[in-house]
């Protein structure tokens, strides 16, 4: 897959208090926040904004880390390209003071930049609230995001912090106490979170979705799907992407209903 111009995206700097980021929109009504993977906004992240601009929403992709729209695949890049660059963005995002990556019961600062982000996009695009989903790296910063009241439909792919092998460190999640409590709160008063996982997945574990049921219960609507139904052409060692990577992409295909349900989240909670 070559590398994605997103030009048929708006691209503009927003600023939450001092800091600017880029970010890109697409479609009409009620926003979506999709908040990339490492290492970036590839062409399939991208993809799966342009399906929720589909579905008569507004998606929006801050850039995080990584270049924009590059292709992060081997067959793009080079293996040895490709294994540098994913390097290299993981490594910069490590060290940065934005992400919280090792420690348990702490939420990333970046989480404020992105609810500041949520608040403007309310504003701009209207409608009930706003929706959010993050992946892999990011996939807990839309639980973050739920502190705030805009947030009606946060979706976690794949969450991987905090990383480690340590137990307290899988069976946890990228978020504070105080602000866990919040969205606790906010789940026994009606919100829903969604949460994808492939059943083999070691970076976002069994064990991390079992803390989540245990903290949200029935409003934690799990969706874990066999290593068997990833995509055979991933780049990936091991069936981690749900929405991106390891997706195939044809109707009837395990993947493929996983991301219509998500889809399907956003349009029912943005869209009435």
């Amino acid at each position: 897959m070559p590398d994605d111009a997103l030009d048929d995206f708006t691209a503009r700097d927003v600023t939450v208090g001092t800091a600017t980021k880029t970010v890109y929109a697409k479609g009409e009504g009620p926003a979506v926040i999709v908040i990339a993977e490492m290492p970036g906004i590839s062409p399939k992240v991208a993809d799966f904004a342009r399906k929720v601009a589909a579905r008569g929403l507004t998606a929006v992709m801050p850039s995080l880390f990584g270049v924009d729209g590059r292709d992060p695949r081997p067959d793009a890049l080079g293996r040895v390209g490709s294994t540098r660059y994913m390097a290299e963005t993981i490594t910069r995002a490590c060290i940065s003071r934005e992400f919280t990556v090792l420690a348990t019961g702490k939420t990333s600062p970046i989480a404020d930049w992105l609810r500041g982000l949520a608040a403007q996009e309310h504003d701009r695009c209207g409608g009930p609230g706003v929706g959010a989903v993050g992946m892999c790296f990011t996939g807990g910063f839309a639980l973050a995001m739920a502190t705030d009241d805009r947030l009606l439909a946060p979706v976690l792919s794949q969450p991987s912090l905090p990383f480690g092998v340590i137990p307290a460190r899988n069976r946890s999640i990228d978020l504070s106490d105080a602000d866990l409590a919040r969205v606790k709160s906010r789940c026994a008063a009606g919100l829903q979170v969604m949460g994808l996982r492939f059943e083999g997945d070691r970076l976002a574990p069994r064990s991390r979705f079992d803390f989540l049921r245990d903290q949200l219960g029935d409003a934690f609507l799990a969706v874990e799907l066999p290593d068997s139904s990833a995509s055979p052409d991933s780049m990936l060692p091991q069936p981690h992407s749900v929405l991106t990577e390891d997706l195939i992409d044809e109707p009837g295909q395990p993947t493929y209903d996983a991301r219509e349900q998500v889809l399907d989240f956003f349009a029912e909670k943005l869209r009435h």
